[in-house]
């Protein structure tokens, strides 16, 4: 099944813009994931978003609320936050060019690809792609997905453009809050010749290939175990998409049913009245 584009705009350079779609560069589809399931029942456990004394509610009745106060919120209606006007919501403008080096390994967020959005765009796209490459630098611009403006770099690779979403400066924490504790004395040089001379012996260039993720690996393998394993409790949760729609009692309305039943509250019915004795 294709990748579905995050993003469909406008990569603007100057007065040259280029129809491209965004995609995300990585998969979750190869994870190990799990249901969560109420072990007494057997049912798979589901989250509603609820109100107390009113239970589950619609989305379309849902809206941002703005803390301005202990317990006081303003309120957004999305058709609000839809008119807010970002040219980054359509446009994808190169507005700096930097050095690949000048932008530290902390600012970089998530990758994504940027191809050409038809035949007609792929000259012009190339041709981005190719001086990037020559020039040896990185282009910056902000674009906006997912109710989120971010701060972007564009930079060559394989045939085709990558992109990767940056912090911004107030996001990341100051180094020194955290080595506060570190002192800065002289390392022992002979300690120093021994580590440095390890780091020579084991240098090799980078191959993402030859690392796998073995917690997942020995989860996999475990759960293989499991489904071959006649003896491993199993549950069959079956079909309750039915009860999804229903409402969450109310705690104080189950209590008043319980005692009723119970025969310490009124009843509907009355009481039979007692048989006269016969003469």
């Amino acid at each position: 099944m294709a990748p579905r584009a995050l993003w469909k705009g406008q990569l603007r350079l100057s007065l040259v813009s280029i129809p491209v779609e965004i995609f995300s560069a990585t998969k979750t589809s190869s994870k190990v994931s799990f249901r969560q399931i109420h072990k007494p029942s057997g049912k798979r456990v589901r989250y509603e978003k609820s109100v107390p004394g009113i239970g589950p509610v619609k989305a379309e009745d849902i809206v941002k609320g703005y803390e301005v106060g202990s317990d006081e919120y303003i309120l957004l209606d999305p058709d609000e936050v839809d008119e807010i006007k970002l040219e980054t919501k359509k446009t994808f403008e190169l507005v700096q060019f930097v050095d690949v080096c000048e932008i530290s390994p902390l600012y970089f967020d998530k990758p994504y690809y940027i191809t050409a959005s038809d035949d007609l765009a792929q000259d012009a796209y190339r041709v981005v792609r190719d001086a990037l490459r020559q020039s040896g630098k990185v282009g910056l611009g902000q674009v906006t997905m997912r109710g989120k403006e971010y701060l972007a770099c564009v930079k060559p690779c394989g045939d085709g453009l990558l992109m990767e979403t940056l912090h911004y400066a107030d996001e990341l924490r100051e180094a020194d809050q955290i080595f506060t504790d570190i002192e800065d004395d002289k390392t022992d040089k002979e300690l120093l010749d021994v580590a440095t001379s390890l780091i020579d012996k084991k240098t090799a260039p980078f191959d993402a290939s030859a690392y796998t993720d073995k917690y997942a690996e020995a989860m996999q393998k475990l759960l293989d175990a499991k489904v071959k394993n006649k003896k491993t409790p199993r549950v069959q949760t079956g079909d309750d998409s039915a009860a999804e729609g229903e409402n969450v009692i109310d705690l104080m309305g189950a209590l008043k049913e319980s005692l009723k039943e119970a025969g310490g509250g009124k009843s509907s019915a009355k009481k039979k009245a007692p048989r006269k004795k016969a003469s």
